[in-house]
């Protein structure tokens, strides 16, 4: 039976090293993956999925106009497709989010989405949102704040360090755009002068 997954967590906790290795294990048995990603993230080039330890692989874009559900399907009308991986999940829309779920309903194909959690505002992306209303099963990629207690939100910084605290939700960036921390050190970094 498939099921929805969303493994979600914050930046530089291995998400997308996890979607490359599941689709790894599918191929070695034999099995064909779709992987997607967003069209406006072309960090490591467009159309590509890539890790920071080194790996990557190709993949199909969408945008957050794209039908999801017609998408996959008409995947599956060129080959058989054991599993459908998204990275970057949280940049889809509520709507996108809907029409995985009914790529696993109706198609009964496997759909594991890998994105963050919340933003650098410490806010709830829509596609994240959706994800965990929706999803059957869900998992925390877990990494650590830099005073080595379990990270669960993000700061974007400017060049000159400085954690920021407005702008777009959606910004394409990597360690030199964003940090993850413990909420403690978020709130600090953002601000939040009640501590004691």
């Amino acid at each position: 039976m498939a099921k929805l997954y969303f493994h979600y967590s914050t930046m530089n906790a291995g998400k997308s090293t996890l979607l490359l290795q599941a689709s790894y294990n599918y191929i070695e048995r034999g099995m064909r993956t779709y992987l997607l990603t967003a069209d406006f993230d072309d960090r490591a080039g467009p159309g590509r999925i890539a890790s920071r330890i080194g790996i990557d692989a190709e993949a199909d874009t969408y945008t957050q106009g794209t039908d999801l559900f017609a998408k996959i399907a008409a995947r599956l009308e060129a080959g058989p497709c054991a599993c459908v991986l998204v990275d970057e999940a949280q940049w889809m829309t509520r709507e996108q989010v809907w029409q995985l779920a009914r790529v696993v309903d109706d198609l009964d194909v496997p759909v594991m989405c890998y994105g963050l959690r919340v933003d650098f505002r410490g806010e709830l992306f829509p596609g994240s949102a959706a994800l965990l209303a929706l999803a059957d099963e869900m998992r925390e990629v877990r990494t650590i704040c830099h005073c080595g207690k379990k990270a669960t939100m993000v700061i974007r910084v400017d060049a000159a360090g400085r954690a920021l605290t407005e702008g777009a939700q959606i910004e394409v960036g990597g360690n030199d755009r964003y940090v993850s921390l413990c909420r403690r050190h978020f709130r600090e970094a953002t601000g939040d002068r009640s501590l004691s």
